[in-house]
């Protein structure tokens, strides 16, 4: 399997290159009146990432079925993105993440061609 989602059964969306991960450490920090900090993780999952993806002059038909699959989850129901994990042993090379939509956009690029920007956030749920 590729980078993507499944998003109408079976159907697989590969965005397109240049897809993009932003990680930030939650933390909590105590500062003392000295300019020293002291630091500690808040949280078991602390790392919060998201994820910007894009399908740039795609067929309109295409673009719609994503759009529509994104509109179902309304940003609150979780589905798995498909990742690269040179890591990951198990799946040759691949990782499964839960992600939400919190955001998406259409570009109508001429005639039956649009395209579309997505930001998805990993979610730690069962």
């Amino acid at each position: 399997m590729a980078i993507g989602f499944i998003y109408t059964g079976t159907t697989y969306a590969t965005p397109d290159k240049a897809m993009t991960k932003s990680s930030t450490p939650r933390m909590r920090t105590a500062k003392f009146g000295d300019g020293y900090e002291q630091r500690i993780v808040d949280g078991i999952n602390n790392l919060e990432e998201s994820y910007t993806l894009n399908f740039a002059t795609r067929p309109k038909a295409d673009i719609d079925d994503i759009v529509s699959f994104l509109d179902t989850k309304a940003g609150v129901t979780k589905f798995t993105l498909t990742l690269p994990d040179t890591n990951n042993t198990t799946r040759t090379g691949e990782r499964d993440v839960k992600v939400v939509s919190t955001d998406y956009s259409v570009v109508y690029d001429y005639d039956n061609f649009y395209s579309l920007s997505l930001t998805l956030k990993r979610v730690f749920e069962a």
